[in-house]
């Protein structure tokens, strides 16, 4: 591969549906990217699983990867940074091997122990907009507490799969300050843990089973652990950077660190995150969060539990024609079908769609939600339903964006990654739907971009995730939204809304009754 200069910087992102690399330099332009998937499993309607080692596995094969397709010395790389999806939750012994499957962040089983979370009315729940998401650490540590009481009781540590896998990096138990405030109730502006919390909610041991130490995103958690350098053929010295949710990663990658921009990130949910002036306190959103990336800052979250892994469900169980299709023209299935989506009038014909497949995360906080179409009449094909995929997810985004406006954050703009960028229909509709321009930058893989930024930061390359960002990230181009379309969607976002409010008890009469069953 020819001569390089060091340092490089290694970015490592897992996602929901599998592992994405990088190597990056110092301007945050890629040499080379490797993947490897692993599954997820659906024991029942409503809960998600995974294996922690399936992780394991996938992060060094993708090393290595990066490693021997680049050319790139070990001695090389300044650091390594990495993200995780957030609020999968782990019950494990103290050397850190996993008492059951992981409870992936779409889980929403601990519904009622986020109710009983809510009603404690503690003040530390402001920061969540007074309402705990069943997705988030307490409600699903408490799940276990009351439901596996003897996983609870062997369990030295009850933590998120990013813990898991900085501790299996470097042998130390941290808490990221991102995970922490974002889906633990870690508050600084009211002293950190949420102690009082956990007793009222006779919890209290919880804290001796989470990290005691918090470190900031981008921060030198230490080196590699001899063995494990070895296992990812990476020099036993490499730094590894403390790094943060996912969607949070993107953020970074995407240079939303100041007012006015949202983050879209996209994948098999979507994640909406713009910097506020102030607190903005009374959202139905998650937040407002204080310094959970950088110091100084409040980040306002918005989030739909199913957008992309909606598409793929739909694709993989409804489109067989459309995919022999596509094998036999040698196409790709998406696009093929996209074409013909972009020839379906904005509406789909009368099909008006609710995206919430795994309930809704915000602004309605519903996790026993379920998704809906109607409208269907035997004039509708595949290409309808997806276009209806399409405007139901942009209509759930367009919901989080008035819900934001409603407490005084506006945003001018979005800046989009993730996988559903690679449909130039989708974001589309999602500029015409919510009437927002949509950016999109040269390095698409923003969330491995992030952790790569924060590996610049950490090893002083940059003197602030700002600093690096600002350098590191460039927008390709923009997405115009089309003013023409404006009433047409107008007239289906209502309806949006208003099926949720005719479906709401019907949706919750059937979620318990399966829940029984």
């Amino acid at each position: 591969m020819g001569q390089h200069q060091p340092p490089y910087l290694l970015g490592i992102d897992c996602g929901t549906q599998g592992v994405r690399a990088g190597l990056f330099d110092l301007e945050g332009r890629p040499l080379v990217y490797a993947a490897r998937e692993y599954p997820v499993r659906f024991p029942k309607p409503g809960w998600a699983e995974q294996d922690p080692e399936d992780w394991w596995v996938a992060l060094v094969a993708v090393v290595r990867d990066c490693l021997a397709r680049s050319g790139v010395a070990p001695a090389e790389i300044a650091g390594l940074g990495l993200d995780h999806t957030s609020c999968t939750v782990l019950a494990t012994d103290e050397d850190g091997t996993p008492l059951r499957p992981a409870l992936l962040w779409m889980d929403v089983r601990a519904h009622e122990q986020a109710a009983r979370v809510t009603e404690s009315n503690d003040p530390v729940l402001r920061y969540a907009g007074g309402v705990e998401s069943p997705e988030w650490m307490l409600p699903k540590a408490l799940w276990i507490k009351e439901n596996e009481p003897q996983a609870y009781q062997r369990a030295a540590r009850i933590v998120e799969s990013l813990d898991w896998l900085v501790h299996r990096l470097t042998g130390r138990w941290v808490a990221s300050v991102n995970n922490a405030t974002c889906r633990w109730n870690y508050a600084r502006p009211e002293g950190g843990w949420p102690s009082t919390l956990l007793e009222r909610l006779g919890a209290g041991e919880l804290l001796d089973k989470w990290p005691r130490e918090v470190l900031p995103v981008g921060s030198v958690v230490g080196p590699l652990l001899p063995r494990v350098a070895t296992e990812l053929g990476l020099d036993p010295a490499t730094p590894v950077i403390e790094g943060c949710i996912d969607a949070y990663a993107g953020m970074i990658g995407l240079d939303v660190l100041q007012p006015g921009r949202l983050a879209l990130i996209t994948g098999s949910s979507t994640c909406h995150l713009a910097v506020s002036r102030r607190e903005a306190f009374g959202s139905r959103l998650w937040g407002p969060y204080q310094d959970a990336v950088a110091p100084g800052q409040w980040i306002l979250e918005g989030g739909q539990a199913s957008t992309g892994s909606i598409v793929r469900w739909f694709i993989d169980r409804f489109a067989n024609r459309e995919q022999c299709e596509a094998e036999a023209a040698g196409a790709n299935v998406y696009e093929l079908l996209d074409a013909r989506a972009a020839e379906v009038r904005a509406g789909a014909e009368g099909l008006v769609l609710l995206d919430y497949w795994q309930g809704n995360r915000l602004p309605v906080r519903d996790p026993l939600a379920r998704g809906a179409i109607w409208g269907l009449s035997l004039n509708h094909g595949v290409a309808h339903i997806l276009r209806a995929i399409y405007e139901g997810t942009a209509c759930g985004t367009r919901h989080i964006l008035e819900e934001m406006a409603r407490v005084g954050l506006h945003v001018s703009e979005m800046v989009a990654c993730g996988g559903g960028t690679k449909s130039a229909l989708w974001m589309q509709i999602y500029a015409d739907v919510c009437q927002v321009p949509i950016a999109l930058t040269e390095v698409q893989e923003a969330t491995v971009l992030g952790s790569a930024i924060a590996v610049a930061a950490g090893v002083g390359e940059y003197a602030s995730l700002r600093e690096a960002a600002d350098r590191m990230v460039r927008i390709a181009r923009w997405v115009e939204p089309n003013p023409g379309l404006k009433a047409d969607y107008d007239l289906l976002f209502e309806q949006y809304l208003a099926t949720y409010a005719q479906l709401r008890e019907p949706m919750h009469t059937v979620a318990r009754w399966v829940e029984k069953t």
